[in-house]
Protein backbone atom coordinates (compact mmCIF):
# COMPACT_ATOMS: atom_id res chain seq x y z
CA UNK A 1 0.00 0.00 0.00
CA UNK A 2 1.31 3.47 -0.79
CA UNK A 3 0.92 6.53 1.36
CA UNK A 4 -0.11 9.63 -0.50
CA UNK A 5 1.72 12.46 1.23
CA UNK A 6 0.09 14.92 -1.14
CA UNK A 7 -3.31 14.31 0.44
CA UNK A 8 -3.97 17.26 2.75
CA UNK A 9 -4.26 15.35 6.03
CA UNK A 10 -1.27 13.09 5.35
CA UNK A 11 0.86 15.95 4.06
CA UNK A 12 0.06 18.15 7.05
CA UNK A 13 0.85 15.33 9.47
CA UNK A 14 4.07 14.53 7.63
CA UNK A 15 5.06 18.21 7.75
CA UNK A 16 4.38 18.42 11.51
CA UNK A 17 6.35 15.20 12.12
CA UNK A 18 9.34 15.72 9.84
CA UNK A 19 9.86 19.48 9.48
CA UNK A 20 11.42 20.11 12.93
CA UNK A 21 13.96 17.34 12.44
CA UNK A 22 14.68 18.35 8.83
CA UNK A 23 15.11 21.97 9.84
CA UNK A 24 17.56 21.07 12.64
CA UNK A 25 19.55 18.91 10.23
CA UNK A 26 19.72 21.69 7.64
CA UNK A 27 20.50 24.35 10.22
CA UNK A 28 23.49 22.31 11.34
CA UNK A 29 24.58 21.89 7.71
CA UNK A 30 24.16 25.51 6.68
CA UNK A 31 24.76 27.35 9.92
CA UNK A 32 22.08 29.76 8.74
CA UNK A 33 18.44 29.84 9.85
CA UNK A 34 17.11 31.42 6.65
CA UNK A 35 18.92 28.98 4.37
CA UNK A 36 17.77 26.03 6.45
CA UNK A 37 14.14 27.21 6.29
CA UNK A 38 14.34 27.85 2.54
CA UNK A 39 15.79 24.41 1.77
CA UNK A 40 13.35 22.62 4.09
CA UNK A 41 10.38 24.38 2.49
CA UNK A 42 11.65 23.70 -1.01
CA UNK A 43 12.01 20.02 -0.11
CA UNK A 44 8.39 19.85 1.01
CA UNK A 45 7.25 21.70 -2.10
CA UNK A 46 8.99 19.10 -4.24
CA UNK A 47 7.19 16.37 -2.32
CA UNK A 48 3.79 17.70 -3.38
CA UNK A 49 2.09 15.47 -5.92
CA UNK A 50 4.41 12.52 -5.30
CA UNK A 51 3.19 9.20 -4.09
CA UNK A 52 5.80 7.38 -2.03
CA UNK A 53 5.62 4.04 -0.24
CA UNK A 54 4.70 4.35 3.44
CA UNK A 55 7.66 5.36 5.57
CA UNK A 56 9.84 6.57 2.66
CA UNK A 57 8.75 10.22 2.63
CA UNK A 58 11.05 11.16 5.52
CA UNK A 59 14.11 9.62 3.86
CA UNK A 60 13.13 11.16 0.50
CA UNK A 61 12.82 14.62 2.10
CA UNK A 62 16.24 14.38 3.76
CA UNK A 63 17.81 13.19 0.50
CA UNK A 64 16.26 16.03 -1.48
CA UNK A 65 17.23 18.56 1.19
CA UNK A 66 20.82 17.31 1.19
CA UNK A 67 20.98 17.61 -2.59
CA UNK A 68 19.51 21.12 -2.48
CA UNK A 69 22.11 22.07 0.12
CA UNK A 70 24.92 20.71 -2.06
CA UNK A 71 23.56 22.54 -5.11
CA UNK A 72 23.38 25.82 -3.24
CA UNK A 73 26.89 25.31 -1.85
CA UNK A 74 28.25 24.66 -5.36
CA UNK A 75 26.47 27.74 -6.66
CA UNK A 76 27.85 29.84 -3.82
CA UNK A 77 31.41 28.57 -4.43
CA UNK A 78 31.10 29.18 -8.17
CA UNK A 79 29.85 32.71 -7.51
CA UNK A 80 32.75 33.35 -5.10
CA UNK A 81 35.27 32.09 -7.69
CA UNK A 82 33.79 34.34 -10.35
CA UNK A 83 33.79 37.34 -8.04
CA UNK A 84 37.38 36.65 -7.02
CA UNK A 85 38.49 36.27 -10.64
CA UNK A 86 36.67 39.40 -11.79
CA UNK A 87 35.81 41.50 -8.73
CA UNK A 88 32.96 43.91 -9.07
CA UNK A 89 34.01 47.51 -8.87
CA UNK A 90 31.41 50.22 -8.56
CA UNK A 91 31.51 52.83 -11.25
CA UNK A 92 33.25 55.98 -10.13
CA UNK A 93 30.82 58.74 -9.44
CA UNK A 94 31.42 61.85 -11.49
CA UNK A 95 32.72 64.89 -9.69
CA UNK A 96 29.90 67.25 -8.67
CA UNK A 97 30.90 69.80 -11.31
CA UNK A 98 30.90 67.07 -14.00
CA UNK A 99 27.42 65.93 -12.98
CA UNK A 100 26.10 69.49 -13.15
CA UNK A 101 27.75 70.02 -16.53
CA UNK A 102 26.25 66.77 -17.86
CA UNK A 103 22.78 67.74 -16.64
CA UNK A 104 23.18 71.12 -18.33
CA UNK A 105 24.27 69.48 -21.60
CA UNK A 106 21.38 66.97 -21.51
CA UNK A 107 18.92 69.79 -20.91
CA UNK A 108 20.34 71.79 -23.85
CA UNK A 109 20.18 68.74 -26.14
CA UNK A 110 16.56 68.04 -25.17
CA UNK A 111 15.62 71.68 -25.66
CA UNK A 112 17.29 71.74 -29.10
CA UNK A 113 15.60 68.47 -30.11
CA UNK A 114 12.27 69.95 -29.07
CA UNK A 115 12.78 72.94 -31.38
CA UNK A 116 13.54 71.04 -34.60
CA UNK A 117 10.85 69.46 -36.79
CA UNK A 118 9.42 66.18 -35.51
CA UNK A 119 10.67 64.17 -38.49
CA UNK A 120 14.21 65.49 -37.99
CA UNK A 121 14.09 64.65 -34.30
CA UNK A 122 12.75 61.15 -34.99
CA UNK A 123 15.39 60.43 -37.64
CA UNK A 124 18.26 61.67 -35.46
CA UNK A 125 17.10 59.64 -32.47
CA UNK A 126 16.62 56.50 -34.57
CA UNK A 127 20.10 56.88 -36.05
CA UNK A 128 21.48 57.29 -32.53
CA UNK A 129 19.79 54.01 -31.58
CA UNK A 130 21.51 52.19 -34.43
CA UNK A 131 18.69 51.89 -36.95
CA UNK A 132 19.69 51.34 -40.57
CA UNK A 133 18.73 53.81 -43.24
CA UNK A 134 16.13 51.48 -44.76
CA UNK A 135 14.50 51.04 -41.34
CA UNK A 136 14.43 54.79 -40.77
CA UNK A 137 12.92 55.32 -44.23
CA UNK A 138 10.06 52.92 -43.43
CA UNK A 139 9.25 54.55 -40.11
CA UNK A 140 9.31 58.15 -41.32
CA UNK A 141 7.82 57.28 -44.72
CA UNK A 142 10.55 58.67 -47.00
CA UNK A 143 12.45 57.13 -49.88
CA UNK A 144 15.42 55.04 -48.68
CA UNK A 145 17.79 56.98 -50.92
CA UNK A 146 16.88 60.28 -49.26
CA UNK A 147 17.61 59.26 -45.67
CA UNK A 148 21.28 60.28 -45.78
CA UNK A 149 20.46 63.74 -47.13
CA UNK A 150 17.60 64.20 -44.67
CA UNK A 151 19.81 63.13 -41.76
CA UNK A 152 22.51 65.60 -42.83
CA UNK A 153 19.92 68.40 -42.93
CA UNK A 154 18.47 67.32 -39.58
CA UNK A 155 21.95 67.34 -38.06
CA UNK A 156 22.60 70.86 -39.39
CA UNK A 157 19.26 72.09 -38.01
CA UNK A 158 19.94 70.49 -34.64
CA UNK A 159 23.44 71.99 -34.40
CA UNK A 160 22.18 75.42 -35.41
CA UNK A 161 19.53 75.35 -32.68
CA UNK A 162 21.94 73.84 -30.15
CA UNK A 163 24.58 76.48 -30.88
CA UNK A 164 21.97 79.27 -30.70
CA UNK A 165 22.01 80.18 -34.37
CA UNK A 166 18.73 81.30 -35.96
CA UNK A 167 16.64 78.37 -37.25
CA UNK A 168 16.46 77.82 -40.97
CA UNK A 169 13.13 76.95 -42.60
Amino acid sequence: MTAAPHADADYDALFRDVYPSLFRYLHRLTGDTDSAEDIAQESFVRLLGRSLPAGEARLWLFTVATNLFRDSARTRKRRERLLTATPWKPAALPAPNEAVEREHTVARVREALGRIPERDRQMLLMREEGFKYDEISRVVAVAPGSVGTLLARATRRFLAVYDGEPEEG
